[in-house]
């Protein structure tokens, strides 16, 4: 075959010299993603040149064909696109700092966005595998010559005359002993699924087509169904639960970017630091790392965002911080707050029963960003004690699938998603109808199955409780409201109680004239005594009851400024809050078994037993029983509950 010349390739030191060292990539699989997508330009020309009148007959289906023989090291990709001439070689592939790309999108500037790849940077990453790269190619242009190119990594190139007879383009790699992986099929098939399955043209290996081809993304949410979303989630996720509400992006106008995100339900370790949306350049995979696009307090959400005009770096993996990609992240959270706002105000019901997972966005998102907080500010919502009346609870609307524009807003249509029987309400609701009671004050419940009993006592008395129990509310939100209203206290019901609670008794009485001692201060030495611990402060009240005997005999108050000192203390240091040695045991003289311990008291003094002891038993189970309704017990601690338990017991039954 005759060699039409020989000669070294041009290189733009500046440009290409990375790429020498093999450092532009930083793996080495990205090859083959370079490869097809400037198969898919050839192919995307070719169209373009069809339209324009400049193909002869009829352009066949477009193809990508990749074949592998592990013998010989090799791995082929063909297409059947433009294909090159001698002359277009020389310019494209021998000077590599030249992109196609470029000079194509100046000839048919209206469908430039179809081009995804640069022709010549991308072409020279096979040799980050390669000891050896051909190129065979016929142009589509009428009368060209079939055109064989070969370099075996150094800038030495070979051209000859190829027997290609059909056109378009074959690169075969002869691949490097260490990288003899990609000459397998499973491997292929692998990086196919990877970065280029939502590629618009067929992926053929062994005759069978590996990729998916369908991006649901660029298609008309007209044209989707709730199912056709779930699925496409289950196809990127196939091992996590259906997601919540999913929002489509789709605009062109000042950028063109389409997506769908959708809002996963949440675990209580989630990290925001972590992005698991996936970015797309025209189809092809580009990264898992969208920080620079998707504000934190959205990582966490899933799905894809296909942009064009995302800038990239000249390996297309990572992202260059600059106007469009701020502008791009602008929109993204601008269009959440208002598909939450639209949710909010047309469904209610639904947004309510998503709140559990979405609110922790909301949340942090209004804490992180002072425009998304403007606009989701009146719809952050709250569990409550407060039950409304009959007329008040509207019928839940039937679940459908928000439009507007080109973007939609759906949800999971199931039973369980419907309307929520639990009530919720908004900060502003809240003070309002509290305002007589106790005007800008609120009291709220941070661990319910702790907390209970403060929250039934308020409720028993008429005082309305929020429910501020996510994992991000004690650390983060709550400081968040206290600084957006400075007018308003917060308080967590186990930190003190409310004067509306308690009552005065005959604690205040004096009970034993040859001492002029009271109720209260006999049984406050009665615990301390007992208990000996000098960091733990005794007070006594009486909790407002119709029945005493269903309220506690003793609680746990924990003093809200000193554990907030300790809580951000602990998150300083990055570890859990043990519970605090400083807190107040409140001994609630209303309870007959506080009554009954000071009779039994009053008999052991009338008896002469001095060791008390049954007496300091009675104490320190009473404490022991405070302190488990805080969770408060060690291992220690639960091992002398149960052996003091069984003194109690034993005593009881001896009697």
């Amino acid at each position: 075959m005759a060699v039409l010349e020989k000669g070294n390739i041009s290189i733009h030191t500046e440009n290409i010299f990375p790429i020498i060292k093999k450092s532009l990539y930083t793996d080495h699989e990205i090859f083959l993603r370079e490869l097809i997508s400037n198969s898919v330009d050839a192919i995307s020309k070719l169209k373009m040149a069809s339209l324009a009148g400049e193909v002869q007959g009829e352009i066949a289906e477009p193809k990508i064909k990749l074949a592998v023989d592990k013998s010989k090291k090799t791995l082929s990709v063909s297409d059947n696109g433009i294909g090159m001439t001698v002359e277009e070689i020389k310019k494209y592939i021998n000077q590599v700092a030249f992109s196609s790309a470029e000079d194509f999108i100046k000839k048919y500037e209206k469908d430039a966005n179809d081009l995804i790849g640069h022709f010549g940077l991308g072409f020279y990453s096979a040799f980050m595998v390669a000891e050896k790269v051909e190129i065979d190619t016929l142009s589509y242009q009428e009368g060209a010559t079939a055109v064989h190119w070969s370099c075996d990594g150094s800038p030495e190139f070979e051209l000859t005359e190829s027997d290609r007879t059909t056109v378009g383009t074959t690169i075969t790699l002869t691949l490097l002993d260490d990288e003899v992986e990609y000459a397998e099929p499973q491997r292929i098939r692998q990086l196919i699924k990877t970065y280029c399955d939502f590629i618009p043209v067929k992926i053929v290996l062994d005759n069978e087509q590996i990729n998916k081809q369908d991006a649901l993304w660029k298609k008309s949410p007209r044209d989707l169904t709730d199912e056709d979303y779930l699925e496409f989630y289950r196809y990127l996720y196939p091992f996590q639960e259906d997601p919540l509400l999913w929002v489509h992006l789709n605009t062109d106008y000042p950028f063109l970017l389409n997506g769908i995100l959708y809002f996963p339900k949440l675990k209580p370790d989630v990290d925001f630091s972590k992005g698991q949306i996936q970015l797309y350049c025209n189809q092809v995979f580009v990264s898992k790392h969208c920080e620079a696009i998707i504000p934190e307090f959205l990582m966490p959400l899933q799905g894809v965002i296909d942009s064009p005009d995302i800038p990239l770096n000249v390996s297309r993996s990572a992202l260059t911080n600059d106007r469009t990609v701020r502008r791009i992240a602008d929109f993204i959270t601008k269009k959440i707050g208002s598909r939450l706002k639209s949710l909010y105000e047309e469904d209610r019901s639904k947004y309510i029963s998503s709140w559990s997972d979405v609110g922790t966005f909301v949340k942090y998102g209004a804490i992180r960003d002072e425009k998304f907080k403007k606009q989701v500010e009146d719809l952050i919502i709250y569990r409550t004690t407060y039950q409304p009346d009959v007329a008040e609870v509207a019928e839940a609307p039937k679940v459908e699938v928000q439009t507007a524009g080109d973007d939609a807003w759906s949800s999971v249509d199931d039973k369980q998603n419907n309307a929520s029987t639990e009530p919720y309400t908004t900060l502003q609701e809240y003070l309002a109808r509290n305002k007589d009671k106790r005007e800008n004050q609120v009291y709220y419940c941070s661990d319910p199955s702790t907390q209970n009993t403060f929250v039934e006592l308020y409720k028993n008395q008429g005082l309305e409780v929020l429910f501020l129990d996510s994992f991000i509310d004690a650390n983060y939100f709550i400081p968040f409201l206290e600084r957006e209203y400075s007018e308003v206290k917060f308080a967590r019901v186990d930190s003190e109680l409310d004067d509306t609670l308690v009552e005065d008794d005959k604690a205040q009485e004096i009970v034993d004239p040859t001492t002029n001692k009271t109720r209260s201060e006999i049984l406050k030495e009665l615990f301390e005594k007992a208990l000996n611990k000098p960091r733990v402060n005794i007070k006594t009240q009486a909790i407002k009851s119709d029945n005493p005997q269903d309220t506690p005999p003793a609680m746990v108050l924990l003093p809200e400024a000193m554990r907030r000192m300790q809580e951000m203390a602990a998150l300083m240091q990055e570890k859990a809050m043990a519970f605090p040695e400083d807190h107040v045991l409140m001994i609630n003289t209303a309870h007959p078994l506080i009554q009954n311990l000071l009779d039994l008291n009053k008999t052991t003094i009338i008896q002469g037993d001095n060791s008390n002891s049954m007496v300091n038993l009675m104490c320190n189970h009473i404490y022991d029983l405070a302190l488990m309704s805080q969770k408060a017990f060690d291992a220690e601690g639960m091992k002398a509950f149960v052996e003091r338990s069984n003194q109690v017991l034993t005593n009881l039954t001896n009697k």
